[in-house]
């Protein structure tokens, strides 16, 4: 992956195939540091998803993925609840909060483990390390019907 920052306060990270994801970033302004990213977008996502489609995004889903991104990459620091990438986990489960949903969750975080199979096993602890039980387990040979 290539990272790119677009402006000071726009750090994205773009894969192979040109898809974008947000970071969060610290920014040092003067003495003051300043944290952005993807949280509150992804929230506003989230929130408009769910206003206007009963299927999960799962645009959306790797957004929320991405927010764990040095955890999925370097395998450290740990997530833990609370954190933002604990966070952007539970929003994920928020998501399946219908048998169909839940479904089509399942397969968008079997697509992602697909895209980033280096990165799987990774991904696939995301969920213990926050306390969250998405009802499924995120593996390559999990059937999501």
């Amino acid at each position: 992956m290539l990272c790119s920052c677009i402006s000071a306060l726009d750090p994205v990270i773009v894969d192979k195939t040109g898809h974008e994801f947000l970071l969060v970033c610290k920014i040092q302004m003067g003495g003051l540091k300043v944290v952005t990213g993807g949280l509150l977008l992804a929230t506003v996502v989230l929130w408009v998803a769910s206003r206007t489609s009963a299927a999960v995004d799962c645009v959306t889903v790797t957004t929320l993925v991405s927010t764990c991104s040095a955890f999925v990459t370097y395998g450290t620091p740990d997530p833990y609840p609370g954190s933002p990438c604990c966070d952007a986990i539970a929003s994920i489960n928020n998501l399946g909060d219908s048998e169909e949903n839940r479904r089509s969750l399942c397969m968008c975080l079997m697509g992602v483990i697909t895209t980033y199979n280096p990165n799987a096993t990774a991904i696939a602890t995301l969920p213990g390390f926050c306390g969250v039980s998405l009802g499924f387990t995120i593996d390559p040979n999990t059937d999501c019907n």
